[in-house]
């Protein structure tokens, strides 16, 4: 199972990227806009998810349906996400591989255009 700490660190050597408290739980912020965070003890309670750790991620809101259905369950969102690009991660359950390219293309979504050079130039 991926954790936070794992998350941390794939993302450690990306431009601007800072681990820092978001919505008041571990997320990773990229020039001070949060692009992935944890879920908190509230949003367990709420959903009533119980079997994973949970990660949101930002994903484009208009593909969003197109990859919850090829994600094969990593991926799934709640009627709190409803007309938002937020995109909730199985950690119990995502392939690391699979987990880069999510928490790129939410850091792509937040970063600057100079961060995204600095990103793409590494």
């Amino acid at each position: 199972m991926v954790t936070y700490d794992d998350v941390v660190a794939m993302t450690a050597d990306w431009p601007g990227v800072t681990a820092d408290k978001w919505y008041g739980t571990p997320g990773l912020k990229v020039g001070g806009k949060g692009f992935a965070r944890m879920w908190g003890e509230r949003e367990y309670r709420r959903d009533g998810v119980d079997d994973t750790e949970v990660l949101v991620v930002i994903g484009d809101v208009d593909e969003k349906p197109a990859l919850l259905a090829s994600a094969g369950g990593v991926l799934f969102s709640t009627p709190h996400y409803e007309g938002h690009g937020g995109l909730l991660v199985r950690m119990a359950d995502v392939d690391p591989d699979d987990l880069v390219g999510y928490l790129e293309d939410s850091y792509r979504l937040k970063a600057s255009a100079k961060l995204l050079t600095a990103f793409d130039d590494s």
